[in-house]
Protein backbone atom coordinates (compact mmCIF):
# COMPACT_ATOMS: atom_id res chain seq x y z
CA UNK A 1 0.00 0.00 0.00
CA UNK A 2 1.80 2.44 -1.13
CA UNK A 3 0.08 5.20 -3.20
CA UNK A 4 -2.37 7.52 -1.57
CA UNK A 5 -5.88 7.11 -2.48
CA UNK A 6 -7.28 9.26 -4.71
CA UNK A 7 -10.71 8.28 -5.36
CA UNK A 8 -13.21 11.17 -6.17
CA UNK A 9 -14.97 10.01 -2.86
CA UNK A 10 -14.49 8.28 0.38
CA UNK A 11 -14.01 3.96 -0.17
CA UNK A 12 -16.01 3.15 1.91
CA UNK A 13 -18.81 5.05 0.10
CA UNK A 14 -17.59 3.82 -3.02
CA UNK A 15 -18.15 0.54 -1.76
CA UNK A 16 -21.27 1.42 -0.14
CA UNK A 17 -22.48 2.25 -3.11
CA UNK A 18 -21.31 -0.49 -5.22
CA UNK A 19 -23.06 -3.43 -2.65
CA UNK A 20 -26.35 -1.75 -2.04
CA UNK A 21 -28.43 -3.85 -4.63
CA UNK A 22 -26.61 -6.95 -2.86
CA UNK A 23 -27.18 -5.45 0.64
CA UNK A 24 -30.55 -4.69 -0.39
CA UNK A 25 -31.41 -8.29 -1.84
CA UNK A 26 -29.62 -9.64 1.28
CA UNK A 27 -32.39 -7.75 3.65
CA UNK A 28 -35.12 -9.14 1.46
CA UNK A 29 -33.82 -12.93 1.36
CA UNK A 30 -33.74 -12.46 5.11
CA UNK A 31 -37.23 -11.27 5.41
CA UNK A 32 -38.28 -14.44 3.18
CA UNK A 33 -37.52 -16.71 5.77
CA UNK A 34 -39.01 -14.67 8.87
CA UNK A 35 -36.07 -15.75 11.05
CA UNK A 36 -38.03 -13.52 14.07
CA UNK A 37 -41.33 -15.48 13.46
CA UNK A 38 -39.98 -18.17 15.81
CA UNK A 39 -36.98 -19.04 17.72
CA UNK A 40 -36.88 -22.28 15.22
CA UNK A 41 -36.54 -20.15 12.21
CA UNK A 42 -33.67 -18.12 14.07
CA UNK A 43 -31.99 -20.86 14.53
CA UNK A 44 -31.36 -21.29 10.89
CA UNK A 45 -30.28 -17.40 10.90
CA UNK A 46 -28.26 -18.09 13.91
CA UNK A 47 -26.35 -20.97 12.11
CA UNK A 48 -25.95 -18.45 8.83
CA UNK A 49 -24.28 -15.71 11.17
CA UNK A 50 -21.68 -18.02 13.04
CA UNK A 51 -20.52 -19.40 10.00
CA UNK A 52 -19.84 -16.00 8.63
CA UNK A 53 -18.24 -14.97 11.34
CA UNK A 54 -16.50 -18.52 12.18
CA UNK A 55 -14.76 -17.65 8.74
CA UNK A 56 -13.70 -13.89 9.63
CA UNK A 57 -12.42 -14.87 12.76
CA UNK A 58 -8.78 -15.75 11.77
CA UNK A 59 -8.55 -11.86 9.80
CA UNK A 60 -9.54 -10.50 13.29
CA UNK A 61 -7.05 -11.90 14.96
CA UNK A 62 -4.29 -11.26 12.14
CA UNK A 63 -1.31 -9.74 13.55
CA UNK A 64 -0.98 -7.31 10.26
CA UNK A 65 -4.77 -6.03 10.66
CA UNK A 66 -4.69 -5.77 14.29
CA UNK A 67 -1.33 -3.71 13.71
CA UNK A 68 -3.84 -1.36 11.73
CA UNK A 69 -7.23 -1.46 13.80
CA UNK A 70 -5.58 -2.41 17.78
CA UNK A 71 -9.62 -3.04 18.85
CA UNK A 72 -10.27 -5.73 15.70
CA UNK A 73 -9.95 -8.71 17.94
CA UNK A 74 -12.73 -7.33 20.24
CA UNK A 75 -14.54 -6.94 17.56
CA UNK A 76 -14.83 -9.90 16.29
CA UNK A 77 -18.49 -12.13 16.96
CA UNK A 78 -17.45 -15.23 16.31
CA UNK A 79 -17.21 -16.64 19.60
CA UNK A 80 -20.01 -14.79 20.41
CA UNK A 81 -22.62 -16.64 18.12
CA UNK A 82 -21.40 -20.19 19.12
CA UNK A 83 -22.30 -18.95 22.65
CA UNK A 84 -25.52 -17.91 20.75
CA UNK A 85 -25.99 -21.67 19.13
CA UNK A 86 -25.02 -23.30 22.21
CA UNK A 87 -28.08 -21.35 24.25
CA UNK A 88 -30.78 -22.73 21.78
CA UNK A 89 -29.30 -26.25 21.27
CA UNK A 90 -28.81 -25.34 17.83
CA UNK A 91 -26.25 -27.70 16.14
CA UNK A 92 -22.76 -25.98 15.17
CA UNK A 93 -23.21 -26.62 11.45
CA UNK A 94 -20.50 -27.76 9.35
CA UNK A 95 -17.91 -25.45 7.74
CA UNK A 96 -19.81 -25.07 3.88
CA UNK A 97 -16.38 -24.65 0.88
CA UNK A 98 -15.79 -22.00 -0.50
CA UNK A 99 -14.87 -19.97 2.56
CA UNK A 100 -12.59 -16.92 2.03
CA UNK A 101 -9.17 -17.76 1.75
CA UNK A 102 -5.44 -16.36 0.55
CA UNK A 103 -7.12 -12.66 1.10
CA UNK A 104 -5.05 -9.57 0.61
CA UNK A 105 -4.70 -6.76 3.15
CA UNK A 106 -7.54 -4.92 1.00
CA UNK A 107 -9.35 -8.00 0.57
CA UNK A 108 -9.23 -8.80 3.98
CA UNK A 109 -10.62 -5.59 5.33
CA UNK A 110 -13.63 -4.81 3.17
CA UNK A 111 -14.53 -8.74 4.30
CA UNK A 112 -14.37 -7.49 7.84
CA UNK A 113 -15.94 -3.92 6.79
CA UNK A 114 -19.16 -5.75 5.68
CA UNK A 115 -19.11 -7.49 8.59
CA UNK A 116 -19.23 -4.53 10.98
CA UNK A 117 -21.58 -2.53 9.23
CA UNK A 118 -23.78 -5.21 9.99
CA UNK A 119 -24.01 -4.46 13.63
CA UNK A 120 -25.88 -1.29 12.63
CA UNK A 121 -28.46 -3.25 11.67
CA UNK A 122 -28.54 -5.59 14.42
CA UNK A 123 -29.82 -2.66 16.57
CA UNK A 124 -33.33 -3.50 14.64
CA UNK A 125 -32.73 -7.15 14.64
CA UNK A 126 -32.18 -7.56 18.18
CA UNK A 127 -35.45 -6.07 19.25
CA UNK A 128 -36.93 -8.86 16.86
CA UNK A 129 -34.83 -11.22 18.83
CA UNK A 130 -36.29 -9.84 22.77
CA UNK A 131 -39.53 -10.88 21.34
CA UNK A 132 -38.33 -14.68 21.42
CA UNK A 133 -37.08 -14.15 25.07
CA UNK A 134 -33.01 -13.26 23.67
CA UNK A 135 -31.05 -10.70 24.91
CA UNK A 136 -27.60 -9.92 24.86
CA UNK A 137 -26.74 -12.32 27.40
CA UNK A 138 -28.65 -15.76 26.03
CA UNK A 139 -29.45 -16.25 22.33
CA UNK A 140 -28.70 -13.35 21.02
CA UNK A 141 -25.17 -12.10 21.85
CA UNK A 142 -23.79 -11.63 18.44
CA UNK A 143 -26.07 -9.32 17.97
CA UNK A 144 -25.66 -7.11 21.07
CA UNK A 145 -24.31 -3.80 21.05
CA UNK A 146 -20.65 -2.94 20.67
CA UNK A 147 -18.77 -1.37 23.77
CA UNK A 148 -18.93 2.80 22.78
CA UNK A 149 -22.00 2.08 20.99
CA UNK A 150 -22.67 0.90 17.25
CA UNK A 151 -22.50 4.10 15.36
CA UNK A 152 -19.45 5.69 17.09
CA UNK A 153 -17.40 2.18 16.59
CA UNK A 154 -18.44 2.37 12.75
CA UNK A 155 -17.28 6.06 12.22
CA UNK A 156 -14.06 4.88 13.98
CA UNK A 157 -13.37 1.76 11.18
CA UNK A 158 -14.52 3.77 8.71
CA UNK A 159 -11.98 6.92 8.87
CA UNK A 160 -9.06 4.45 9.97
CA UNK A 161 -10.56 2.25 6.28
CA UNK A 162 -10.71 5.30 4.54
CA UNK A 163 -7.25 6.99 5.46
CA UNK A 164 -5.41 3.83 4.33
CA UNK A 165 -3.24 4.42 1.39
CA UNK A 166 -4.56 1.81 -1.32
CA UNK A 167 -2.83 1.30 -4.80
CA UNK A 168 -5.42 1.24 -7.81
CA UNK A 169 -5.15 -2.58 -8.39
CA UNK A 170 -5.92 -2.45 -4.31
CA UNK A 171 -9.21 -0.41 -4.86
CA UNK A 172 -10.11 -3.01 -7.53
CA UNK A 173 -9.37 -5.29 -4.94
CA UNK A 174 -11.92 -3.73 -2.16
CA UNK A 175 -14.34 -3.41 -5.01
CA UNK A 176 -14.13 -6.95 -6.14
CA UNK A 177 -14.26 -7.81 -2.06
CA UNK A 178 -17.56 -6.23 -1.11
CA UNK A 179 -19.39 -8.18 -4.14
CA UNK A 180 -17.94 -11.50 -3.17
CA UNK A 181 -18.85 -10.89 0.69
CA UNK A 182 -22.50 -9.92 0.00
CA UNK A 183 -22.59 -12.95 -2.36
CA UNK A 184 -21.17 -14.98 0.23
CA UNK A 185 -23.83 -14.43 2.87
CA UNK A 186 -26.42 -15.01 0.08
CA UNK A 187 -25.21 -18.61 0.06
CA UNK A 188 -24.60 -18.89 3.19
CA UNK A 189 -28.27 -17.90 3.88
CA UNK A 190 -29.44 -20.83 1.70
CA UNK A 191 -27.81 -23.42 3.31
CA UNK A 192 -28.79 -22.86 6.84
CA UNK A 193 -32.03 -22.49 5.56
CA UNK A 194 -31.64 -25.72 2.99
CA UNK A 195 -35.34 -27.30 2.76
CA UNK A 196 -36.87 -24.44 4.85
CA UNK A 197 -39.97 -22.51 2.98
CA UNK A 198 -40.05 -19.19 2.39
CA UNK A 199 -42.71 -16.94 4.10
CA UNK A 200 -43.30 -14.62 1.48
Amino acid sequence: MTTENTTAQPRSARLRALSQSLHDSLEHAVAAYAPFDSRESYGHFLQMQYLFQSQLKALYQDPALVAIFPDLPGRCRADAALADLADLGVPVPAELAGAPSNLSQAQALTWIRVSEGSKLGAAILIKRANALGLDKDFGARHLAEPEGGRMPAWKAFNQVFDALPFTAAEEAEADQAVIDAFSRLQVLLRHTYAGQPETV
